[in-house]
C-alpha cells in the first residue's frame, strides 16, 4: 500500500511550512495542493502507515479490507477480455490474487469476484471462461497448499517473495552482506537468482505435490526473476511446474533452459 500513498515526510515538511508561512497552498514535489485538502491527505498517509510494509496491508489482505478495489479490477479485465473477443481474437483470462496465506481468504475473495465476471460477460453476451489463482509466495500458502487448491484453478509461485519469507532476506538489503555470505559458504548462491533447493524448493515441491493431490488439473507455474535462471527453471522441470515466465531479457535463456531439462527427462526416460 505505501506504494501508492505520498511520502509521509515530505508531505508532513510541506504542510508545516505551509502553515507557518501562513499560505493556503502547499508545494509538495512541484504540486500545488490546497492546505485544507493537504492536511486531509496526510491524516489519511499517517492513519495507513505501516512500519513493516512487506508483511503489512498488501496483496489479497488490501482486496479483503477494501471492498471493491479488486472487484473494479476484475470488471475491467473481463471488459477488456470482451472487447477482444468481440473484434476476433481468443483471449485466455487468467485473474491471479496475490499474497494469499489461508483458503478461507481466497475462498471469500473469490465468491466476492465471480459474480462481477459472469455479470460482465452476461452483459455483453460473450462465453469466455475466467479462471481465477493465486501466488503461492507465502510459506503457509505451500504447507496448506491443497487446502487452498480446492477454490483455485492455478498457483503461479512468486519465487521473490516466497525466498524473502523463507529466508528472513530482504530482497533489496541483501547486497549488503551477500558477498561475505557466499565467501564463506553460509549460502552457496543468491537465493534470488538462484532457487534455493533445500529451503524454498522444498516448500515448492510440497506446494506442487498437496495442490495436484487436491485438483489433478491444478495448472502450476512461477513468475520472477527465478524463472529467467537456467538452474531454477531445471528444478522447476523437475517438480512438475508447466511454465516460467521471467523478463523480456531472459526470456531466450530461460526457453533454451525449459528445452535443456526437458530433453534430459526424455534421454532419461529411454535409458
Amino acid at each position: 500500500l505505501h506504494e501508492f500513498l505520498p511520502n509521509q515526510v515530505d508531505m508532513a515538511v510541506a504542510v508545516a511550512r505551509a502553515e507557518e508561512s501562513g499560505s493556503d497552498i502547499v508545494v509538495v514535489r512541484d504540486e500545488k495542493i490546497a492546505l485544507a485538502e493537504a492536511r486531509r491527505i496526510l491524516r489519511k498517509v499517517e492513519e495507513l502507515h505501516e512500519d513493516n510494509p512487506m508483511l503489512g496491508l498488501r496483496g489479497l489482505r488490501l482486496g479483503i479490507v477494501k471492498p471493491g478495489l479488486y472487484a473494479m479490477q476484475v470488471r475491467a479485465i473481463v471488459e477488456a477480455a470482451c472487447d477482444r473477443a468481440e473484434a476476433g481474437g481468443h483471449p485466455d483470462v487468467e485473474i491471479m490474487i496475490p499474497l494469499t496465506a489461508t483458503r478461507e481468504e481466497l475462498r471469500q475473495m473469490r465468491e466476492e469476484l465471480e459474480p462481477i465476471a459472469t455479470e460482465v460477460l452476461r452483459a455483453r453476451a460473450v462465453d469466455l471462461p475466467i479462471l481465477f489463482g493465486t501466488m503461492i509466495e507465502l510459506p503457509r500458502a505451500c504447507v496448506v497448499a491443497g487446502e487452498i487448491a480446492e477454490v483455485a484453478d492455478f498457483f503461479s509461485f512468486g519465487t521473490n517473495d516466497l525466498t524473502q519469507t523463507v529466508f528472513g532476506f530482504s530482497r533489496d538489503d541483501i547486497g549488503k552482506f551477500l558477498a561475505m555470505y557466499e565467501e564463506r559458504k553460509l549460502v552457496p548462491a543468491n537465493p534470488f537468482v538462484t532457487i534455493d533447493r533445500p529451503g524454498v524448493g522444498a516448500l515448492m515441491r510440497m506446494a506442487v505435490q498437496a495442490g495436484r493431490a487436491s485438483r489433478p488439473d491444478l495448472h502450476l507455474g512461477i513468475c520472477g526473476e527465478h524463472g529467467g535462471d537456467p538452474a531454477s527453471v531445471v528444478f522447476c522441470h523437475e517438480i512438475g511446474l508447466d511454465y516460467v515466465s521471467c523478463s523480456p531479457f531472459r526470456v531466450e535463456t530461460a526457453r533454451l533452459a525449459a528445452g535443456q531439462a526437458a530433453l534430459g527427462s526424455a534421454e532419461q526416460a529411454s535409458a
